[in-house]
C-alpha cells in the first residue's frame, strides 16, 4: 500500500509539472504562429485522442504517465507539405524559436510562484522555530544561540516555521555560505542577531552538517506516552499502541520522552524489554529498535511519536498566512530563492566544491512526493513548488539535448547570422546525451545507496 501511495504521487507529481511544462512551448508555439500536431499528455501508445477538425492539433493521453510532449511541424523532422511551411517551427525567426523553447521552463519557473502564493493564501501550520539545549562544541553554540531563541529570520528571509527555518538554514549552509545571519527572539520578546561562522567542509552533506549546527527545538518534558505508531515499524511489530505509557526500559524506569528516545537510540537492533501502562493495566513487551545510519553514527528507531497534550500543542504552534495580495511578492521572493540556491549548489557540485550526495534520483523524488502527500495538501503543494523550480532551472542549463543547449545554439546562430551546423549541434547532443545518462545513473546510485542505509 505504501508503494502504491508513493508511486501515485510521484506519478501525479510529474505529469503535472512535465505537462505544465510541455504547455509552455505549447502556447507560445501557437501565439508565434507555429502549427503544432499534437499535445500529448504522457509518453509511448496513445490511449485516447481528439482533433477538432482534420488539420488541426490532436490533445492526446498516452500510456506512459510520465510528462508529455508538443510535436510542431519542422522539416528537420520529416517531410512538411508545402501548405505548412510558413507554420514550420524551423522557418520562424530566431527571437520566436528562442521564445518557444523558453517558454517550458518559464512556465515551470512561473508555477511554482502560483504555488507558493497558494501555499501563502491556504496558510500553513508549523512549529514555532524556537531552540531546545544548545550542545557545546556544535556551530550553534559556537555563535552564541541559548535554548529559548526563536529564530526570525535566516539572511533576511522571514522563517515562521521550525522546518522553514531549518531548511534556509541548511539552504544556505549547503550554498557555501560562510556566514549566515540569524535574527532570534529570546523569550522576554528582545531581538539580536547572531552570526553562524562555517568552514568549506560543512558544506559536504546535509545529515552532517545539520549535526554540527546543532539545533534542536525546544520542547518541555514530555511523559513516555505513545502518540502515532508508524506502519511497518519496530513499534507496530512489539505490539505498541497509541496511549501506551512507557513505564520502563530493561528495568529502568522512564521519566520523560526525551530519556526513552536516548534509551531506543542506544540499541540498535538490540531487543529492549518494556513495562507499560494500557488502560490502567500494566503489560510486559519486547522491542527491538531498527538501526538507522544518522551522520557517522548508527542510532536505533522504533517509529513512534510522542503524545503531545492539545493545549501545549497550541503553545508551541503556529499558523502563517497572507492575504492574497501580500502573498504576491512573498511567493516570487520565494521562487527566486530557491531558483538562485538551485544553481549555486549545481555549480559548487560542478566544480568539486559540493558534494554529489546532494543529488536526488527518481527514487528519493517519488519518496519525497508520497511523504509530502502523506502529510496534508499544503506540504505536497510545496513540494510541487520545489521540484517545478529545480526543473525550471535544470532545464535552462546550456546543456545540449535540454531546452537551454537549443538556446545556446540560437544565441551563437543569432551572434553569427547563420545556424549551427547540424553536424556539429548532433555532436554537442550526443555530449549532452552522455552527461545526462551518467548524471541520472549516479542519482540512482545514490538513491540505492540511501535506500540501503
Amino acid at each position: 500500500m505504501d508503494l502504491l501511495h508513493t508511486l501515485f504521487y510521484f506519478l501525479v507529481a510529474i505529469s503535472v509539472l512535465v505537462s505544465f511544462h510541455e504547455f509552455g512551448h505549447f502556447w507560445v508555439a501557437r501565439k508565434a504562429g507555429v502549427k503544432v500536431l499534437r499535445f500529448s499528455v504522457g509518453f509511448g501508445k496513445v490511449l485516447w485522442s481528439y482533433r477538432k477538425k482534420p488539420g488541426a492539433t490532436e490533445y492526446a493521453i498516452s500510456a506512459i504517465p510520465l510528462g508529455g510532449y508538443v510535436k510542431m511541424v519542422d522539416e528537420r523532422e520529416g517531410e512538411v507539405s508545402e501548405a505548412d511551411l510558413p507554420f514550420a517551427f524551423n522557418r520562424q525567426s530566431v527571437l520566436a524559436r528562442t521564445a518557444i523553447v523558453a517558454a517550458g521552463p518559464l512556465f515551470n519557473l512561473v508555477l511554482a510562484v502560483v504555488l507558493f502564493w497558494s501555499v501563502l493564501v491556504i496558510g500553513e501550520t508549523g512549529i514555532k522555530p524556537i531552540l531546545g539545549a544548545v550542545e557545546q562544541g556544535t556551530l550553534a553554540a559556537a555563535a552564541g544561540f541559548v535554548e529559548g531563541d526563536e529564530v526570525v529570520s535566516v539572511n533576511g528571509k522571514t522563517t515562521p516555521t521550525w522546518t522553514e527555518a531549518m531548511s534556509v538554514l541548511v539552504s544556505s549552509a549547503l550554498d557555501g555560505e560562510h556566514s549566515i545571519k540569524v535574527e532570534v527572539r529570546n523569550f522576554d520578546g528582545q531581538q539580536a542577531i547572531k552570526v553562524l561562522e562555517l568552514a568549506d567542509k560543512d558544506s559536504e552533506s546535509p545529515d552532517v552538517l545539520y549535526q554540527r549546527l546543532g539545533f534542536k527545538p525546544w520542547s518541555p518534558k514530555l511523559q513516555p506516552i505513545i502518540g502515532k505508531v508508524l506502519p511497518d515499524s519496530a513499534a507496530l511489530a512489539a505490539g505498541l499502541q497509541q496511549g501506551d505509557l512507557i513505564v520502563s526500559a530493561d528495568d529502568t524506569m522512564i521519566k520523560d520522552w526525551m530519556q526513552w528516545v536516548d534509551t531506543v537510540k542506544r540499541h540498535p537492533d538490540g531487543a529492549i524489554k518494556l513495562l507499560i501502562e494500557r488502560d490502567g493495566a500494566r503489560l510486559t513487551l519486547s522491542i527491538t529498535p531498527k538501526s538507522v545510519k544518522v551522520g557517522d553514527q548508527i542510532e536505533g528507531k522504533v517509529g513512534a511519536s510522542v503524545y503531545i497534550p492539545e493545549a501545549l500543542m497550541k503553545s508551541v504552534s503556529v499558523e502563517y498566512a497572507l492575504s492574497p495580495l501580500a502573498a504576491i511578492p512573498v511567493a516570487f521572493e520565494t521562487t527566486y530563492y530557491y531558483s538562485v540556491t538551485s544553481l549555486r549548489m549545481m555549480a559548487k557540485m560542478l566544480i568539486g566544491k559540493a558534494s554529489v550526495n546532494n543529488l536526488s534520483g527518481p527514487i528519493s523524488i517519488a519518496q519525497y512526493a508520497g511523504q509530502s502527500a502523506t502529510m496534508g495538501l499544503v506540504p505536497f503543494i510545496k513540494y510541487l513548488a520545489l521540484i517545478s523550480v529545480s526543473l525550471g532551472i535544470l532545464n535552462l542549463l546550456p546543456i545540449p539535448v535540454l531546452d537551454g543547449g537549443h538556446l545556446l545554439f540560437f544565441a551563437i546562430e543569432g551572434i553569427k547570422g547563420s545556424p549551427v551546423s547540424e553536424r556539429v549541434q548532433i555532436f554537442f547532443q550526443q555530449i549532452g546525451i552522455a552527461l545526462l545518462v551518467s548524471l541520472m545513473a549516479l542519482a540512482m546510485f545514490l538513491d540505492i545507496g540511501r535506500l540501503f542505509q
